[in-house]
């Protein structure tokens, strides 16, 4: 069954997020480990606003994977996933949250 990973990023007031270097480099470090490996999309998204314009959007990017199943992202994740993760504090200061998803429809 295929999955889906996000990967949200808080937008905590005060934080370092290097979109550029996210974009250019760490999504392509991403593709490079694990296509061919399950991965078949990856989505980015950036926080522009919320239903209330006073309110910053809760999180500064959200990174939407998709797998071929729950099986491959964890092989994926066991086999370079110290070396995806590890790129993390190159680009941001925050923890990102991760959430594996069912698709519902």
């Amino acid at each position: 069954m295929a999955i889906t990973i996000t990967v949200l990023y808080p937008n905590t007031q005060g934080s370092r997020f290097d979109v550029d270097y996210f974009v250019n480099t760490h999504i392509p470090l991403v593709e490079k480990h694990w296509r061919g490996k399950g991965l078949t999309s990856v989505k980015l998204l950036k926080g522009a606003a919320t239903a209330d314009p006073a309110t910053p959007p809760p999180y500064q990017v959200i990174t939407v994977l998709g797998f071929e199943s729950l099986q491959a992202f964890q092989a994926a994740a066991r086999e370079s996933g110290a070396a995806v993760l590890g790129d993390v504090p190159k680009f941001t200061d925050v923890s990102p949250i991760v959430q594996i998803n069912e698709e519902l429809g």
